[in-house]
């Protein structure tokens, strides 16, 4: 005697459901039915809502970049045909994606949703593109770094990355070293150096540790002001380096007071060059100018810090190969910086 399987077998474990009678003509016209009904689901857009491909990516770009107003020069569309693919999405979800908060959009929890199967769609769908050759085969990768590395170890490794490296688009965010970490696990960097505190929990390969000491202007002026405090020049909070340098001080007692702040480097290290204080940072690359403030000054030693490569959980080909270039020119860049080269 044999069996016949259910109907959802191809879902379901095979289950008996009984011996086989003779079907008769209305057991064949379920059947049909049953199978018209299973094609339907995905036919029927009253059960199943599409997104717009070109909108989804209009999405996604527009939270990578921080701006709707990038994404429209990103894309190549106008600003009010961004504004459309927002709406269009909004109307398929049916609720709000995003919310005002300053001058800019961030998601809202659906938004947020949305936007995790966004990258998804788009990948596949840019993948496809590709597979069929109907697409180009170009890639990017998004790579954040600290200002410290922009000008020497950066064009280093790109040199060294692009020699081997065809058709990819390197999209470099250099800035501030907060929140790269972040940036990395959220999927909006794809790889990045760090600094860290030394012995931080964390992610990321540990490339180098170190050492920090203060510098100033090379006459050494303004190491104290009238009222006897140590005039000090820092970056914007939060910064790892304004965080050690004032935890120093405070532990020594040392007197302070803020004369600078800034969110760039640059501007750092021109008040430093220009005798307004001191600061505080690792001895790569310092500029002419500059030079470490000698011990017998009493500044309180500060604490070294960590260098670390950052890549992303699902690193293209392409990411990979760049984190390489970096590790490899990191190790060679920072490998002479002990901590005997801090002043004596």
């Amino acid at each position: 005697m044999s069996f016949l399987l259910a109907p959802d077998s191809r879902a379901d474990p095979p289950r008996r459901i009984g011996p086989v009678l003779p079907e008769t003509a209305l057991d064949k016209t379920r059947r049909s039915d049953y199978q018209i009904l299973k094609i339907s689901q995905f036919r029927n857009s009253n059960v199943i809502r599409n997104f717009d491909i070109d909108a989804l990516r209009t999405m996604v770009v527009g939270v990578e970049l921080g701006s709707f107003t990038r994404a429209a020069s990103e894309l190549g569309r106008s600003q009010s045909a961004i504004s459309m693919h927002i709406k269009k999405l909004e109307d398929r979800a049916g609720k709000p994606l995003f919310m005002r908060r300053g001058r800019g959009l961030v998601p809202t929890e659906a938004g947020e949703q949305l936007l995790f199967y966004a990258r998804k769609i788009v990948a596949l769908n840019d993948e496809a593109a590709i597979a069929l050759g109907v697409g180009e085969a170009e890639s990017t990768v998004k790579l954040g770094l600290p200002q410290d590395f922009f000008d020497v170890l950066l064009p280093q490794a790109i040199s060294a990355f692009s020699c081997d490296a065809h058709n990819v688009h390197v999209d470099v965010r250099a800035g501030r070293n907060y929140g790269l970490e972040d940036e990395v696990h959220a999927g909006r960097l794809d790889a990045a150096l760090a600094f860290f505190p030394v012995g931080a929990k964390g992610h990321g390969e540990l490339l180098a540790t170190l050492p920090t000491g203060w510098f100033a202007g090379r006459g050494m002026v303004g190491l104290c002001d009238t009222a006897g405090k140590l005039p000090v020049v820092l970056h914007d909070h939060p910064c790892l380096f304004r965080t050690n340098a004032l935890n120093a001080l405070e532990e020594a007692g040392r007197v302070w007071r803020v004369v600078l702040t800034t969110p760039s480097l640059a501007g750092v290290w021109a008040a430093i060059g220009a005798e307004q204080g001191v600061t505080s940072r690792t001895f790569y690359r310092v500029p002419d100018g500059i030079e470490p403030v000698p011990a017998r000054y009493g500044l309180p030693n500060t604490a070294p810090v960590e260098v670390r490569l950052l890549v992303g959980d699902q690193a293209s080909p392409a990411t990979l190969a760049l984190g390489a270039a970096l590790r490899n020119v990191a190790l060679r860049e920072l490998a002479p910086l002990h901590a005997s080269d801090q002043a004596a």
